[in-house]
């Protein structure tokens, strides 16, 4: 078995990797700093030892008490430098490397010890190290020379060599104190770091945020709905392959992503919803001579909008698979009523056979077969359309088995229409028209509906009547509000719907009616049939 390699958290590699950063600049700050910053500092000291060595090499007093032989002029002022500066020792030694000054007066007229003022005494300026008298030290030589040009002795400046050991130890300590802070400072900074990432990424780990695109991804391109997605400069920044497939079937062309929504697609208005945050639901845009239903959304982050998205389909196939539903139901309905009432009747034939009636028997199913293909005939003579005549024989079997009589007019007439969305419109139309009928019959004792198509150029008249106590005058207007009803709670949808159906087909809904007197339904809507397009 494999052992699982194991994986650390997107906090805990960003910590590491920034702390490994951070400390591999810091070692190599030190390493710059350790060859470079410290030899500088004991070069710096050097330099200030030649320094003060120049300047006292350079006073008259110097040169004039060399060359008369007065060392306690030079001592007096050697020792006041030595003390001002904070150096170990000022010496001046004449040609003969003889002390002239010296912090131990005792030493003064002694030959120098300690060595390296062979260079000097040649005329040229030296620094080394040596030990003498008063402890290691580092010494700056300057030759010292008179009003002539002529070199009458050296100035022997030293620094001690533990101080200077001293004050290299410091810097460096220095050094490494400012790397720890910088590391402690780093490492801090890695944490707060990481934490912020993580925090922009949710709480999720890079593993989980891939497996979510891929499977975000796999959604969207396998829906059936075209989805397009905007940012909030109104860019396109998402769209799935159905959504190319709808845009490129209505005449756009070009690549859509990284393309503002106002060029691609300016009848879609996306780019408002950026300002208002208002929803549009059901939405039907023409584009180009398709009509696409549409969804639009605004994308909502932390309480400001960031985008918006909208979700379409075409709505040829959505009225194409409505159409499909709609004759299943219709057909499904016609037949469910047809063989309840085809049971009724066979109880009434088993019930005369075993009472021997079989003369009645006879007449009865020869009216009950004429009946049936006169209803039958009249409606395929009178309806052509197949979606509504199903629709038709099943509201004609549920008003039998509700009491009621559904007359169709002799003079009806009603082609089949050139598309299948006014059918569908047409079928909400009557379908309610006929329910609130029944329901307006309810508790008379004789119940009679007639229905009526009359079609002329173009134009189709569509009539629905009862013999109810009919609509008074006040609630006329109120019965197509949603919701309104006055036969109870959650009611007061079939005749909103009627007029929605009207209003979308651009057509007129009329009301005739008296007190006590019925109801009659006028709808007049335009309807195209496949003789008139081909005309």
């Amino acid at each position: 078995m494999f052992k699982k390699k194991r994986s650390y958290g997107v906090r805990t590699s960003i910590t590491i990797m920034v702390c490994s950063v951070v400390t591999l600049v810091l070692l190599l700050l030190y390493v710059i700093f350790r060859n470079q910053i410290i030899p500088q500092t004991r070069h710096n000291l050097e330099d200030k030892a030649i320094t003060i060595a120049r300047t006292i090499a350079m006073i008259p007093l110097v040169s004039e008490g060399l060359i008369q032989g007065r060392s306690e002029e030079i001592q007096a002022y050697t020792t006041k430098i030595t003390r001002r500066n904070d150096i170990m020792f000022v010496v001046v030694i004449d040609m003969n490397s003889i002390r002239y000054s010296h912090p131990d007066v005792s030493f003064v007229g002694k030959p120098f010890s300690g060595g390296g003022q062979h260079i000097a005494l040649r005329g040229e300026e030296s620094v080394s190290e040596g030990e003498g008298s008063l402890g290691k030290s580092v010494r700056a030589f300057v030759p010292v020379y008179d009003g002539r040009g002529r070199q009458v002795g050296i100035v022997v400046v030293g620094l001690s060599l533990e101080r200077v050991h001293r004050i290299i130890q410091q810097n460096e300590w220095t050094i490494i104190v400012i790397l720890l802070s910088g590391a402690l400072l780093g490492g801090f900074g890695a944490m707060v770091l990481a934490r912020r990432i993580k925090q922009m990424m949710l709480w999720l780990e890079p593993s989980e945020i891939s497996k979510l695109l891929e499977e975000r991804s796999a959604m969207l391109q396998s829906t059936r709905e075209g989805i397009l997605a905007i940012d909030d400069n109104a860019d396109i920044t998402l769209i799935n392959l159905e959504a190319e497939r709808l845009l490129r079937k209505a005449g756009c062309k070009g690549e859509a992503l990284r393309q503002p929504v106002t060029d691609y697609w300016p009848a879609l208005r996306l780019e408002n919803m950026l300002t208002t945050g208002e929803a549009k639901l059901d939405e039907e845009i023409d584009l180009n001579g398709t009509t696409l239903l549409a969804n639009s959304l605004p994308i909502w982050v932390n309480g400001a909008i960031v985008g918006a998205i909208v979700t379409f389909r075409d709505k040829t196939e959505i009225s194409q698979l409505v159409e499909r539903l709609s004759g299943v139901s219709l057909y499904a309905e016609a037949l469910r009523g047809q063989a309840h009432e085809f049971m009724n009747k066979l109880h009434v034939i088993m019930g005369m056979t075993h009472m021997g009636l079989y003369e009645d028997l006879q007449h009865y199913i020869s009216g009950t077969v004429n009946n049936y293909q006169n209803e039958i005939g009249s409606i395929t003579r009178h309806i052509k359309d197949p979606v509504m005549a199903g629709f038709l024989l099943g509201k004609l079997s549920r008003a039998r088995e509700a009491g009621v009589q559904l007359i169709l007019a002799e003079d009806s007439y009603l082609p089949q229409a050139e598309g299948s969305e006014i059918i569908h419109e047409l079928i909400t139309i009557v379908g309610n028209l006929l329910d609130n009928a029944m329901d307006a019959l309810n508790g008379q004792e004789h119940k009679e509906i007639h229905l009526a198509f009359r079609y002329h150029l173009a134009r189709l008249i569509c009539t629905v009547s009862d013999n109810g106590s009919g609509i008074p005058e006040s609630l006329r207007q109120k019965v197509f509000e949603q919701g309104f009803s006055t036969k109870g709670e959650n009611r007061g949808i079939g005749l909103y719907l009627v007029l929605r159906s009207v209003n979308k087909l651009n057509g007129h809904l009329e009301i005739l009616a008296s007190d006590g007197r019925g109801t009659r339904f006028l709808v007049e809507v335009p309807y195209v049939t496949e003789d008139d397009d081909a005309l």
